[in-house]
């Protein structure tokens, strides 16, 4: 099934200047991208975007880590692109990832781990709304 998923290169992937590699491995895996931003989240933004995790204890490290610097926000789509997303991603620790994939390749612990996938079909509809309200995607 063709779906949508929301990817972001976070700000230790773009301050490693790695974003350009992770954009080709987007490309390269087959990957359409239908809306791309970069910008820099506030404490507002990234803790509305985060509000699924505003009691666990590592909410504010990661709300502060999301603010550090640039981010690269974009809408991909494909067959089964939400799993295939977090598959080319790699599993959320970067020492646990397999050879090949962008944590294993760019993350370097549980939090700075390089790139935020979407991790189901409600989830991403609403991270796609949160970044690109309103917006008409390319087709």
């Amino acid at each position: 099934m063709n779906e949508r998923t929301l990817a972001i290169i976070k700000p230790d992937a773009m301050a490693a200047r790695r974003a350009g590699a992770i954009l080709s491995m987007i490309e390269e895996a087959g990957f359409r991208i239908r809306a791309m931003r970069l910008m820099r989240l506030t404490r507002a933004q990234a803790e509305g975007f985060y509000a699924v995790h505003r009691e666990k204890p590592f909410f504010d490290s990661l709300c502060r880590f999301m603010t550090e610097g640039p981010v690269i926000v974009m809408v991909l789509e494909g067959e089964g692109a939400i799993q295939r997303w977090r598959e080319l991603m790699g599993p959320t620790d970067p020492a646990k990832a397999p050879e090949g994939t962008v944590r294993k390749l760019y993350g370097t612990n549980i939090e700075r781990n390089a790139v935020h996938g979407s991790d189901g079909p409600d989830t991403a509809r609403f991270e796609v709304s949160y970044f690109f309200p309103g917006v008409e995607l390319v087709e």
